[in-house]
């Protein structure tokens, strides 16, 4: 069984559209389990009416780790509330080359939502997709949609709470260490700009930047670099 999770606070404008395609995906021995942070628009009520799990949340280390202890799958599947894929059924080719190369922690490349002069798919190729691809043996690389089998979660002890960026990134090296990681090319995910909009992208760049240099160096993101959860859609 597959457990999908996903932390959420306000994103009534994304949810919806994210579970449909989870249930276009092509697989469906699946749950999902909505670890809320205190929304206050329908983010919990849509959930609920898609027939989700709903969990205690907080920011997204925590949010994801909730989710963990009451799931029931096997493989775990920790997705951005924002997120779009490409094929319609990524789902099963997900879990299908996930089994079938027996991984123990996995990620996807990335394309975005939108283009533009700054963020295409040729410059998320230089500096993720094709890095992520070529370092996957030496410095394992996952962000906004890692699989997992779950006693490999459990040995890690999920995500580290007191890491506020990147700690998706840590969290699969870690996992990495304990057995085969890989990169599922045949799913893309489409990833939002609004992070990169509402904080900028020179600044928002740097911040990961920063904690590449720390993981690289010191093993562990800086703990004092800011994440703001659920802001980006605010005026």
């Amino acid at each position: 069984m597959l457990s999908i999770i996903i932390p959420t606070l306000n994103e009534q404008k994304n949810i919806k559209n994210l579970l449909f395609l989870i249930k276009k995906g092509g697989f469906d021995n699946y749950e999902v389990i909505i670890a809320d942070a205190g929304s206050t628009d329908k983010t919990v009520e849509i959930a609920r009416n898609n027939n989700c799990i709903i969990t205690k949340g907080g920011l997204p280390a925590r949010g994801r780790n909730n989710g963990a202890k009451i799931a029931r799958g096997n493989i775990l599947l920790f997705l951005d509330a924002d997120l779009k894929f490409s094929p319609k059924n990524f789902l099963k080719l997900a879990v299908d080359y996930f089994i079938k190369n027996d991984l123990s922690v996995a990620s996807f490349p990335v394309v975005p939502q939108k283009n533009n002069i700054l963020m295409n798919p040729l410059t998320l190729n230089l500096f993720y997709n094709v890095p992520q691809k070529v370092l996957k043996k030496l410095f394992p690389m996952g962000a906004m949609g890692i699989m997992v089998k779950k006693d490999v979660f459990e040995k890690v002890k999920g995500f580290d709470e007191s890491i506020t960026l990147a700690e998706d990134h840590y969290f699969v090296q870690q996992a990495g260490k304990l057995g085969k990681f890989d990169v599922i090319k045949e799913v893309k995910i489409c990833m939002p700009l609004r992070r990169f909009e509402r904080d900028g992208y020179l600044r928002t760049v740097l911040k990961y930047l920063l904690c590449a240099f720390n993981m690289g160096i010191r093993r562990k993101p800086e703990r004092k670099i800011r994440y703001d959860f659920g802001h980006y859609d605010k005026k």
